[in-house]
């Protein structure tokens, strides 16, 4: 039987945020319901309300989240009722041909819910990412389901659905940033200390912090950062330069995703460093570079999808290690609120405020 519940949509673009009775129904054959304890905020949500990624509204939103497996449909395999869950936004298919060539991160058929939650006029929303977990209960794909420690505090683990995951695993898993390597990230909000932390915690030599936003500095020497640049103040590409030894850094990670912000982190690497792109640029945005820089600079310029990351691998690894006090997942929450706090939390984070507001339930 279907159930209704409280959510939070987009009903129109650029309109404020609401709360709204939305009908979930029961799970279908390689489905799952969850109930919802802890979701982030993240700055992908505001896109949606914003229009900037699809105009299929009314939206649900919210995908940053975790909590208890309530129920399934038939033939699921993956999790059964009462698992402490992670929600991951790219359900791994294991026969499409990026998994057929063993690279299961650049799944290229993830899976969401076949059925429509909607609201109680049977309009049918479009969730966030596949997911919407700004809501007391979502239906989901179960391979979207991800198991883990279920004594870690819902509110950090959730944030590995998508901000600290996508951080991280640009650093480690794309950029693979390892032991006495440099390496340079140019903005400095929930993703990008991700990206400094991962680095911090895989023991790179020098980590350098940039930012126009000297709060947002502070955090990242508290996340692991050996040098700040505040790039209102000084030459971005000129400081990591003067921090490396002249060379540039190893890699370069661009968490903002502007042409401005991809350009300075070409120019900041090393010959035959890595340059990634993890800040998601806009649809309009367009990027000149010099061709023969590009060839004589060598190395790999990259972008990373969720920090190319497994979530059955590196989900559970990653709770481990803030559980053994060796990760500070707990330290990207700024802030708690209400279901109701959202469109508050969505201005606070557009101001640069917190680093990431969770939506407790």
């Amino acid at each position: 039987m279907s159930v209704t519940v409280k959510g939070v949509i987009a009903r129109s673009k650029g309109a404020p945020v609401e709360v709204a009775d939305i009908v979930v129904p029961d799970p279908g054959p390689g489905e799952a319901v969850v109930q919802i304890q802890a979701c982030g905020v993240c700055h992908t949500d505001l896109h949606y309300r914003e229009g900037g990624i699809g105009d299929e509204f009314p939206y649900l939103l919210g995908h940053e989240a975790a909590g208890v497996v309530e129920s399934v449909g038939a033939g699921v395999t993956e999790v059964a009722p009462g698992d402490f869950v992670i929600l991951n936004w790219r359900a791994v298919c294991g026969q499409c041909r990026a998994c057929a060539k063993g690279k299961p991160q650049y799944c290229f058929n993830t899976h969401n819910a076949t059925q429509a939650m909607t609201l109680t006029d049977g309009t049918p929303l479009s969730p966030a990412l596949g997911i919407g977990a700004f809501i007391e209960k979502t239906l989901v794909a179960a391979g979207q389901c991800t198991k883990v420690d279920p004594h870690a505090p819902a509110g950090a683990a959730g944030l590995l659905g998508c901000g600290v995951m996508a951080g991280f695993g640009a650093a480690v898993n794309t950029g693979g940033v390892g032991r006495g390597d440099s390496m340079a990230v140019i903005g400095c909000g929930g993703v990008g200390n991700a990206a400094i932390a991962g680095a911090a915690l895989v023991g790179a030599a020098t980590i350098i912090a940039v930012d126009v936003d000297d709060r947002k500095l502070g955090w990242a020497k508290e996340f692991g950062a050996t040098h700040t640049v505040n790039s209102r103040d000084e030459n971005a590409v000129e400081a990591i330069r003067a921090l490396t030894g002249g060379f540039g850094a190893d890699v370069v990670v661009d968490a903002v995703g502007r042409p401005e912000t991809y350009e300075q982190a070409f120019f900041a690497r090393d010959l035959a460093g890595t340059v990634v792109l993890v800040g998601v640029p806009s649809p309009d945005s367009e990027l000149t570079l010099p061709l023969l820089e590009v060839f004589g600079r060598g190395g790999a310029l990259k972008s990373s999808w969720y920090g190319d990351c497994l979530p059955s691998r590196d989900f559970p690894m990653l709770v481990d290690l803030a559980q053994q006090g060796r990760f500070p997942l707990a330290a990207f929450i700024t802030e708690t609120i209400a279901l109701d706090e959202v469109e508050d939390a969505f201005a606070r984070m557009h101001k640069g405020e917190v680093l990431r507001s969770v939506v407790e339930l």
